[in-house]
Order: structure tokens, then C-alpha cells, then sequence
């Protein structure tokens, strides 16, 4: 899937991988679990493609609804996990592209202009174009993580993918900017920088799944993506070949199980079990008849068992999962986008894979539903091929061809990005650093 190559390199030469040696490591800090692949770059007829060769995931600890809550835990899992990918893949890593599902990100437009006087559009047109459209804002409490063009227009025609080499008396550009809060960002660089790891680059979790789970014709034709994990689940939005809208609600598969916990009086433990074995998100005919053990929470002592039916369980299920469907629902039509993303929906993250959520989020969303995990990697194991692990193979694919984005790579902790536009008369603010940081994506 490319997304606005015209962002990159033009030269044959240029295959957009990672590093002198093609090889690229990912980091997923979510609150079930700390994932870390490390990947090398095979060229092929069809380009270049990631193949798996090191593998590293532990539960997670010191980390809640996607956010840090322990550094000193958080870092202890994430070192084991790159630990473990290290010594299956063979080789050290110092740095890693890292996943983020906390922070609230937020999705704005920016559009900008300039004059042409009837010449030719080249690439430092793009680059001040650029430049003039994000230095209508300033830093505060939020920090730029993606800078997306999503069209552009020479003179009166619009929707134009690639401006370079047109002529025109104007150009314009509409941009996408997906920004999040510096606190919990300031959190997870911490523990990386911990690990004794040098941050590549952050990428918005919803954003990196559906560079793994979505399908070429899929962000053509229009699709919504949710990433369903366990502390935060987050939706993206395409159409066009362009990511439109991302959003997350912090609902996710742990409290689901949690809710299960109270339902039945039972473990923590056990009720994440009792989901994944007998769960689901729709009703069966034998529901009442299908008695399950349940474990009872007593304290230090041994714990005793009862009984429930099956369809308590599920109809504790039901209502978190379709409260948090309805929230994203209403969130994407507050947006304006809920349309915009076609009839199609691809549901990933490992909370999805409950029985049932499929059909559930097809009768709420009204559009098809189907499930997906990781694509387009080779040498994925089974264990690691699940829809739990969208996020972390959707940046390996994105650090394999090179960052689509007009603005990629970690961010700057001095230059956030409060997204309100200035006052006409004011000076532009970290203009500078802002030309610095759009110099080094191009």
C-alpha cells in the first residue's frame, strides 16, 4: 500500500529502507502486552519486504489504558522484550519506532496557499507550501506526531496527487495533523531512552495497524479501521488513498473483563479466562443450558467453584462491547467522517477477536465487517500472526518503505503543536524548527 510516494525520492535507487544493513525494530507498549519485532529488508520484484527475524513479547506491567502509569516497571518489560527479540534475531538493535494508543490523539486540517506566477511546481515549492501551513499554529500541551497531505490544488483544479512539474498561478495544500499529548508521550520516550534505545520515530496506533491489516483497494475505496486493544480502542479513517480521521475512546478488552470479574465474582485471572474460552458478543440457543465453573474470589484461601450459564456471561459481554462500538460510531459522526469511509470496516487488535464482534459491529456500524491481522511481512510465526499484532507489523511495513508523511521521525519535546490557528497579526512561532524538521522528512 503507498501512500503518497510523491512525498519521497523520485531517484530509482531510493527503496526507502531503514538503515545501511535493511534492518528496522518496532515497539508496542499496550497495556496486555509489550511486543517488539525486529525485521530485515528483502528487495523483490515488487519492491522492498520486510521478513521477520526476531521476535520479543512479555506482559505488560506499569502500564494502564495505554499510558505509563510505572516507568520503572514499564521499562523492565519493555527491556525484556527487546532483549528477547535480540537474541532470536541475533543482532543488538539501538533504536526502535514505537507505537502510541494514550495521549488522546487528535486529527486536524490545516490547508495553505501560495503565489506560483505561472512557473513550474517543484520540490521546494512543496516544502514552503509546507512550512507555511504548519506555522499557522503553536506549541503548547501537544506534540505533532504525523503531518499528512491529503490533496493538493494548482490554480482551480483540485485533488491533484502530485503537483511537481505542473504550472500554475497557485498551489495549495490540504494537510492532515494528528497531534497528542505531550505528558504521555514524555512518559513512554523516557522508558525507552531507559532501555539505552535511541526513538526512530512514533507512529499513532491506529494509524500503524492499518498499514498491516488494510487492503491496497481498501484505502482506495474508502474503509475504517479499529484497533480494539485492551486498555484504549482507536479507529482511522481512509478514503482516497489517504488517511482522513484517526480518534480512540480509553474502552477496551480489560474492561471487559473486568466488568466479567464483577459480573461473576470471580478473579481477574479467571474471567479473562472464562472470555477467551467461552465468551461471546451474541446469543446462542443453549446459552441458559450451558453451565461453566467459575472460580469464586475468598481471600487467602483456596478457592472454591461455582456455576453460571453461558448466556450471563455473554450478556455481561455484550453491552461493554456495544458501548464501546457506539462510541466510536458517534465519535466518526461528530467528525463528519463516518461516511466517508465507504461501506467497508476491518476490525483488528486482540480484543476483536472475541467471538461475535464482528456481527455485533456490523449491525451497529451498518457497513461490512471483517476481521484482519498482519500482512505483507514474511516469516511470522503463528503465535505472532494474530490480530494482536496489526500495530507493531504495520511499522515495520512503514519502516521498510520509508515514512509516507510530510513530518515523521520522534518527535521534538520543544516544538508541540496546539491546534488552533493564530491570530492574523502575530509572529509565526518555531517557524524555524519547523523548516528544520520538514527539511530532514524530504
Amino acid at each position: 500500500m503507498t501512500i503518497f510516494s510523491f512525498l519521497k525520492p523520485r531517484s530509482a535507487g531510493s527503496t526507502g529502507t531503514p538503515n545501511a544493513n535493511g534492518v528496522c525494530a518496532a515497539l508496542d507498549v499496550g497495556s496486555s502486552k509489550i511486543a517488539c519485532f525486529i525485521a530485515k529488508t528483502d528487495q523483490t520484484i515488487a519492491g522492498p519486504r520486510p521478513r521477520m527475524v526476531g521476535v520479543g513479547h512479555q506482559s505488560s506491567r506499569g502500564v494502564r489504558g495505554g499510558a505509563v502509569v510505572d516507568m520503572d516497571a514499564a521499562a523492565d518489560a519493555i527491556r525484556s522484550a527487546v532483549e528477547q527479540a535480540e537474541r532470536m534475531a541475533g543482532q543488538a538493535v539501538t533504536s526502535v519506532s514505537v507505537t502510541l494508543s494514550s495521549g488522546q490523539p487528535t486529527s486536524t486540517r490545516l490547508a495553505a496557499e501560495i503565489d506560483l506566477h505561472n512557473r513550474e511546481v517543484n520540490e521546494r515549492d512543496l516544502r514552503r507550501l509546507l512550512d507555511g501551513a504548519m506555522s499557522e499554529f503553536h506549541a503548547e500541551d501537544r506534540m505533532v506526531l504525523h503531518a499528512i497531505p491529503l490533496a493538493w490544488s494548482v490554480d482551480d483544479h483540485r485533488g491533484i496527487r502530485d503537483p511537481r512539474g505542473m504550472f500554475g498561478r497557485t498551489l495549495g495544500v490540504e494537510v492532515h495533523v494528528i497531534t497528542a499529548a505531550v505528558g504521555p508521550l514524555r512518559n513512554l520516550l523516557t522508558c525507552v531512552e531507559r532501555c539505552h534505545l535511541d526513538l526512530k520515530g512514533v507512529v499513532a496506533t491506529p494509524y500503524a495497524s492499518s498499514l498491516s491489516a488494510l487492503g491496497d483497494d481498501e484505502v482506495q475505496l474508502g474503509a475504517t479501521l479499529i484497533d480494539m486493544g485492551a486498555g484504549a480502542t482507536s479507529a482511522a479513517v481512509f478514503a482516497d488513498g489517504a488517511l482522513l480521521h484517526i480518534d480512540a475512546v480509553p474502552v477496551g478488552g480489560a474492561h471487559v473483563t473486568a466488568d466479567v470479574a464483577r459480573g461473576l465474582s470471580t478473579p481477574l485471572s479467571a474471567a479473562e479466562r472464562l472470555k477467551i474460552l467461552y465468551g461471546s458478543a451474541l446469543d446462542s440457543p443453549d446459552d441458559d443450558q450451558q453451565m461453566i465453573e467459575v472460580p469464586s474470589v475468598v481471600g487467602e484461601e483456596r478457592a472454591a467453584y461455582g456455576s453460571a450459564p453461558r448466556s450471563l456471561l455473554n450478556s455481561i459481554i455484550r453491552p461493554r462491547l456495544e458501548e464501546t462500538f457506539e462510541l466510536i460510531r458517534d465519535r466518526l459522526e461528530a467528525a463528519g467522517v463516518a461516511e466517508a469511509g465507504g461501506r467497508r470496516m476491518v476490525l483488528t487488535g486482540g480484543a476483536a477477536q472475541l467471538p461475535g464482534a464482528c456481527e455485533l459491529a456490523t449491525r451497529i456500524f451498518g457497513k461490512q465487517v471483517r476481521m484482519a491481522g498482519p500482512s505483507g511481512i514474511t516469516g511470522l510465526g503463528d503465535a505472532v500472526a494474530g490480530p494482536a499484532f496489526s500495530a507493531v507489523s504495520g511499522v515495520v511495513r512503514r519502516e521498510t518503505r520509508g515514512a509516507a508523511e510530510a513530518i515523521s521521525g520522534p518527535p521534538r519535546m520543544g516544538q508541540a503543536l496546539n491546534v488552533r490557528r493564530r491570530a492574523s497579526g502575530d509572529e509565526p512561532r518555531g517557524a524555524a524548527a519547523m523548516w528544520r524538521w520538514l527539511a530532514q522528512s524530504f
